[in-house]
């Protein structure tokens, strides 16, 4: 059946303001790095402070995106922007940028991310190439 209530008469309000003071960011942080993960199938976001901590993070499909649409640019312009915004609560003034992945949403999540008035330092791209790759498949004898 759940857990059940119980609620005080009185002045004492303790239970009521917790839920809305969580979503109000606690911690201040002014400048810190944007992780952007950019694949064919999601683009993922997270936001660290200075000493790498991840402090928030989002993604297209924790947006409620699905299947095919998670990997377009229009669902990580919104995660950008969700990004952006938790940013902004915690005082987030600048940004360096950290690029990964050859998806379509790499360009478009940091548009949206700066339209939020953050400015970005710098944008680094490390996604990571392959030298040679595999060994191919020995020929076919027919």
């Amino acid at each position: 059946m759940g857990k059940k209530r119980i609620v005080k008469k009185g002045g004492d309000s303790s239970g009521s303001g917790s839920a809305s003071s969580s979503r109000a960011s606690k911690r201040r942080l002014d400048s810190g790095t944007l992780f952007v993960e950019a694949t064919y199938n999601n683009t993922k976001l997270s936001l660290a402070d200075a000493l790498g901590n991840v402090v928030t993070w989002s993604s297209s499909g924790s947006l409620g995106f699905a299947g095919a649409k998670k990997g377009t640019p229009f669902a990580a312009a919104k995660v950008g922007e969700l990004i952006g915004e938790r940013g902004l609560t915690m005082g987030l003034k600048e940004v360096g940028v950290v690029v990964k992945g050859v998806g379509s949403g790499r360009e478009s999540a940091i548009r949206a991310f700066a339209t939020k008035g953050i400015q970005i330092n710098a944008i680094k791209d490390v996604t990571p190439v392959p030298h040679n790759g595999p060994r191919p498949r020995k020929a076919r004898r027919v």
